[in-house]
């Protein structure tokens, strides 16, 4: 058995070195027979090790871009790994020679890789710069970035204690990272909380404590497109607005450019001015984006709104005179 193992990793090893190589090579290179080598390929393939079969002239390789190289481990993974050597402490004089010393190198492998992403992430977190909360003195309250990039990419739980502002009071959870979202200038953290049973979206400033859990997760079927659908900043809601507004001429060409979460249609008008019609599931987001343009964005649909705009403006108004 354990030779079949050192066997297997060989081959995996040589396809990936050779891609194309031949039953026939395979089998000189492993001392073995093209029948053993035929019935490891087998083997291979049902541990979904993707190896393409392009018959005996043209030999085996890899599917896509597999390669055991880096070593994408879980941290379960290498410590199975590591462990091998107490379990096959009994047997130690039967493995070939230089077992300890191939084991020695697939796990610095392992370890410089692992450090090589852990710099990579920090160098990519420190040069992504956040704002600070108005309340919050510039080096009063740390960044959470790092900790929630690397439990997602690893998918680890998260625990943490979380401000919630419409609650003004601060609780332990368990999150599951899913994805980083930015908007409007800070982060969200989309993932699922534990406590709530249910997809959440948290704003990473507010978080006031992170730590990695041992536990895993799985994202499953989520879909962060359909999740995100119609939604125009971060703020989901359950409503289906139709917006129909103009943009007068002046600024027609700024708003093509405008960077949107939400496809809009566009349709110039003769006069130069732009009609804009998007569907969003809440209003405020796209309403207060609205607001910029001033007198230069009428809204035309629906009607609602119109009226909505007109008593904001009333209240302005008030305020100056």
């Amino acid at each position: 058995m354990k030779e079949r193992l050192i066997r297997l990793m060989r081959i995996i090893n040589l396809i990936q070195s050779k891609p194309g190589i031949l039953a026939r090579e395979l089998a000189e290179r492993c001392e073995t027979s093209e029948r053993n080598i035929y019935r490891d390929i087998i083997a291979l393939h049902a541990m979904n090790i993707p190896i393409s079969n392009y018959g005996h002239s043209r030999g085996y390789a890899f599917i896509s871009n597999f390669s055991m190289y880096p070593l994408d481990w879980t941290e379960q993974e290498a410590l199975a790994f590591s462990m091998l050597p107490t379990v096959l402490d009994q047997i130690k004089s039967l493995l070939p020679e230089g077992f300890d010393s191939a084991l020695e190198k697939v796990m610095g492998v392992h370890k410089k890789e692992k450090s090589k992403r852990v710099d990579i992430l920090q160098h990519v977190t420190d040069i992504i710069q956040m704002g600070t909360p108005a309340y919050r003195d510039e080096e009063g309250g740390a960044s959470f970035l790092y900790d929630i990039i690397k439990a997602s990419l690893s998918q680890n739980t998260i625990r943490t204690v979380y401000y919630t502002q419409s609650r003004d009071e601060e609780s332990e959870r368990d999150i599951d990272p899913y994805y980083l979202v930015p908007r409007d200038h800070r982060f969200y953290l989309i993932g699922y909380c534990h406590s709530a049973g249910d997809i959440r979206t948290f704003r990473i400033s507010r978080f006031r404590d992170v730590n990695l859990l041992d536990e895993t997760f799985d994202r499953g079927e989520f879909n962060l497109k359909a999740y995100m659908k119609n939604t125009w900043s971060i703020e989901r809601g359950r409503e289906q607005i139709r917006f129909k507004v103009r943009f007068h001429a002046s600024i027609a060409r700024y708003v093509k450019e405008e960077e949107l979460f939400v496809k809009p249609k566009l349709t110039p008008q003769k006069d130069g001015s732009l009609l804009f019609e998007v569907t969003v599931n809440h209003d405020r987001e796209f309403m207060n984006w609205l607001n910029q343009y001033g007198p230069e964005a009428e809204i035309l649909e629906p009607k609602a709104y119109r009226d909505v705009m007109r008593q904001k403006l009333d209240r302005w108004r008030a305020l100056y005179e």
